[in-house]
């Protein structure tokens, strides 16, 4: 009896340790990254600009923390590849240019991503939106590199209603580009895409097993241009709010901006209408800085940053962000520590208690204590940018910021997005009472955001450059980095006018001597500059989709103009005899 007893409390410990595992794995936070297009550190109203109004957006960072100096890649493709890996772009081969539709190239097979991390550590993982990252290959799709499902589009851009990617530089058909995992989807298509990624992610949310904690990445097609011959797209009654901005192109702007604020209140709704908030991670930033003029050019602003998307500038790689969590010691502040994209996986991994491999050799840091407990600022060494094909580079230890080169002739090297005087939105007179009354804020409902807090923590993130006695316009603090490299002190010029490299020159041959130690570890880039000409979409049924099987046409240009003709004909359902005939092994594949 006494033996029975016995085994019976035995039974009883390990049931109870059995339980203490569970919850303890229960307590592994959700973590959702919303991850922004192409918008200007200038374009959130939490640095300041009255033009365009966040209120959503800028709830989420007075409560949360504000990253001053978050930086990122200058383009979409090596940015979102240094998300997901923790490595610069010249330690993954994604350092050059982005991936075009039709050259076979991508983010390597060899590197191992968040979420398969994640989902090893037993999180449902999602990506809703922009992958990017290369689809040549099935397997190098999101739902074969650790995303359980992909709800969205693998190009750099699509239109906003159609959802179609057309390259008009080439005689392709336009093509569909959505997907839901590896299934060709059109049921929403007319619906505008940053409404159809919301919807999907709330019904991600409220559908979710909360027996496993979620991994999202929520990654906005806004607001990035969609295609270039209509470019600009937004809702009609987001538009009409801003009938205070003149130029056409920015009034569109902000309606996609407007559109993307609301669509952050409803992401923040689901969460605690599910009551998963109180357990989450919810980090929030732009890819790059916005592309004012030229290529794609969405008429955002990175003022008073100078330069651009793909520029070494400080608005191209400045990027505007914030993150939230119950889980963090300290909130309601901005933080002035140097933090890059490199640093979120092993950021995230150790807030999540998600283990990772020793043999990683990640180029990123865990940053986690540093935000939580608002330690002093940590020095760092950051590369920008390293782009040996185009000929720049962009590097910076501490304060000390090194420029070599540019990008398109140096066209975009100066201060762009300056926003004319007397276009504030109206509402901005009651700023204070649009972020209280935000849906974010009725989520998070802190008692400690009080009207002259917000106002200080807004005051605190503005950018302003400052005055010196020195002409910035003097020869001696001229930058030409076509001719020769130049460097900033950032601490005293964060505005980048005044090129120091003249009065020191000792310390610009110790910056440059240190990029060159980043170029001696760095491998050959991944792209492949080629077009095939098989990722035309009229071989895929109108969409796009991997084609490394699909069987060439053949070298005759007359052969290959009849064989696009067919496939354009065969969507239409017509010529299927003569298109296998002529051209066999190009019919659609599943």
């Amino acid at each position: 009896m006494r033996s029975l007893r016995q085994l019976g409390f035995f039974l009883v410990v390990v049931l109870w340790i059995r339980h203490c595992q569970g919850a303890t794995e229960l307590k592994k936070p959700n973590v959702i990254i919303i991850l922004i297009d192409d918008m200007g550190f200038n374009d959130v109203s939490f640095h300041g600009s009255n033009q365009i109004l966040t209120p959503n957006i800028d709830a989420l960072a007075y409560n949360g923390i504000i990253l001053n100096r978050h930086y990122v890649p200058n383009l979409c493709t090596p940015s979102r590849a240094t998300l997901l890996t923790g490595k610069y772009p010249i330690h993954t081969g994604m350092q050059h240019f982005v991936q075009i539709p039709d050259e076979p190239w991508g983010l390597p097979l060899r590197e191992r991503l968040m979420p398969q991390f994640f989902r090893d550590a037993g999180y449902s993982t999602e990506l809703i939106g922009k992958w990017h990252l290369g689809f040549w290959r099935k397997d190098m799709t999101p739902t074969m590199r650790g995303f359980d499902h992909h709800y969205g589009y693998y190009n750099g851009y699509i239109d906003y209603y159609d959802h179609t990617h057309h390259m008009l530089n080439k005689n392709y058909t336009a093509g569909i580009d959505f997907r839901r995992d590896l299934k060709r989807w059109h049921l929403d298509n007319g619906t505008y895409a940053t409404e159809a990624f919301t919807s999907e992610a709330r019904r991600v949310i409220e559908q979710h097993d909360k027996s496993r904690p979620l991994f999202m990445v929520l990654s906005h097609l806004a607001v990035h241009t969609g295609n270039e011959d209509n470019p600009m797209q937004a809702p009609e009654e987001e538009v009409a709010k801003f009938s205070h901005i003149k130029d056409t192109k920015r009034r569109t702007y902000a309606g996609m901006i407007s559109s993307l604020d609301k669509s952050v209140g409803q992401t923040m709704r689901a969460l605690s209408d599910n009551g998963m908030l109180n357990n989450s991670i919810v980090l929030l930033y732009s890819d790059n800085g916005a592309p004012t003029l030229g290529i794609h050019s969405n008429a955002g602003s990175n003022y008073p940053y100078r330069g651009q998307k793909e520029s070494p500038w400080e608005g191209g790689i400045r990027s505007a962000g914030a993150i939230w969590s119950p889980m963090l010691t300290q909130k309601g502040y901005v933080s002035n520590q140097v933090i890059h994209a490199i640093d979120w996986l092993p950021t995230l991994a150790a807030a999540a208690g998600v283990p990772l491999p020793n043999d990683l050799q990640l180029d990123g840091v865990n940053m986690w204590p540093s935000l939580s407990g608002n330690l002093e600022p940590q020095s760092r060494r950051l590369l920008h940018a390293l782009d040996d094909i185009f000929g720049y580079s962009s590097y910076m230890r501490d304060n000390l910021k090194y420029v070599n080169g540019s990008t398109f002739e140096g066209r975009y090297d100066t201060w762009l997005g300056d926003l004319p005087a007397g276009e504030d939105d109206p509402l901005s007179a009651y700023y204070v009472q649009q972020v209280l009354s935000s849906e974010v804020q009725q989520v998070l409902g802190s008692r400690t955001l009080t009207n002259n807090r917000i106002e200080q923590l807004r005051s605190d993130a503005t950018q302003r450059c400052p005055t010196s006695e020195q002409n910035h316009t003097q020869s001696v603090y001229l930058c030409q980095p076509l001719e020769a490299p130049c460097f900033f002190n950032l601490a005293k010029d964060p505005c980048e006018r005044y090129n120091l490299a003249n009065l020191y020159p000792l310390q610009l041959q110790l910056l440059e001597q240190e990029v060159n130690q980043f170029r001696l570890n760095a491998v050959e880039s991944a792209r492949i500059p080629k077009p095939d000409a098989r990722a035309n979409p009229a071989f895929h049924g109108g969409y796009w989709e991997w084609w490394n099987n699909t069987a060439s046409c053949g070298s005759s240009n007359f052969n290959w103009s009849i064989c696009n003709w067919l496939c354009k004909q065969q969507v239409e359902g017509r010529f299927a005899d003569l298109l296998k005939r002529w051209c066999p092994n190009t019919h659609n594949q599943a």
